[in-house]
């Protein structure tokens, strides 16, 4: 049994994996395995795979079809054996000790079930040390991503893994990082932020919102949030923060231009999400025997 193992779910990259890999080699901490979740549908990976384990990575690989970036996560969850568990994108790599302060602040006297590192290309302040869910569902403390967070395996299969109706390629098209971050949360989890370990990823490219495509994709993506909204029953101050705010700060800055239109698309996208799972969620109560 390992200390930690990196669930690293995959689709249509191949050279950026080795920036990882080689991170991966550099790491202080060397008590840890990788899972590759491969979701393409040729051998794309075959040489970079063989080059990572020739550099003396222990590795996994694992596929998955079709993609599902959450189910595919938790393939790589259910063939883990460490401890804890990262969720590193196929673009992101570490610093040389992220996963040693990792390991260290996990074995602090509170002794959190799971750790947050900086993402140091977006995080730009140092939000309070501990996760709370009156702030978190707020959305308040820190902005989770999935390549920040570290989990005891004991917990992400208590709270059921990652959600596969949330994500990359669903209707609901975001909020799966969030989501367990929440689950979590509110199943009582000591969640720590340690900004020490760091993890690096090219920032989001500035959206252009001119076009007609961008304001699809903010729709698409809002509605995750929208469905958070509703699975987590959140004030409904916060929801109606949420679907006003993307519209009144560009009216508010005279902005009624392309800047409102793509407001007003994240707002729909998040009334979308909101109003679709509350009515699923009513239907499966109502067909309850």
């Amino acid at each position: 049994m390992r200390e930690m193992s990196l669930i690293l779910a995959t689709v249509g990259r191949t050279t950026e994996l080795n920036r990882l890999f080689d991170s991966l080699i550099a790491q202080s901490f060397r008590d840890f395995e990788v899972i590759v979740v491969d979701q393409n549908q040729d051998d794309r990976l075959k040489y970079i795979l063989q080059r990572a384990r020739s550099l003396g990575i222990v590795l996994k690989h694992r596929q998955h079809y079709p993609p599902n970036l959450a189910l595919a996560r938790n393939a790589g969850i259910a063939a883990a054996s460490g401890k804890w568990l990262g969720f590193p994108d196929d673009d992101c790599w570490y610093e040389p000790q992220t996963l040693e302060r990792i390991m260290k602040r996990s074995r602090r006297n509170d002794m959190p079930q799971g750790v947050i590192c900086r993402w140091t290309e977006q995080d730009s302040e140092v939000p309070p040390g501990l996760l709370s869910w009156d702030r978190s569902c707020r959305f308040r403390d820190i902005p989770v991503s999935s390549i920040t967070l570290f989990f005891q395996r004991d917990l992400v299969k208590q709270i059921g893994g990652f959600d596969g109706r949330l994500g990359i390629g669903q209707w609901f098209g975001a909020a799966e990082e969030t989501d367990i971050v929440l689950r979590a949360l509110r199943a009582g989890a000591l969640l720590a932020y340690e900004p020490t370990a760091q993890v690096h990823h090219k920032p989001e490219p500035k959206i252009t919102k001119g076009s007609e495509k961008t304001r699809r994709a903010a729709r698409h993506r809002a509605r995750g949030t929208g469905a958070l909204y509703a699975k987590h029953g959140l004030p409904k101050w916060v929801i109606l923060r949420g679907l006003l705010a993307p519209v009144l700060r560009p009216v508010l800055k005279g902005r009624l231009g392309a800047e409102l239109a793509h407001g007003m698309a994240v707002t729909r996208g998040r009334l979308d999400g909101w109003l679709r799972w509350s009515y699923k969620h009513a239907r499966a109560h109502n067909n309850q025997p």
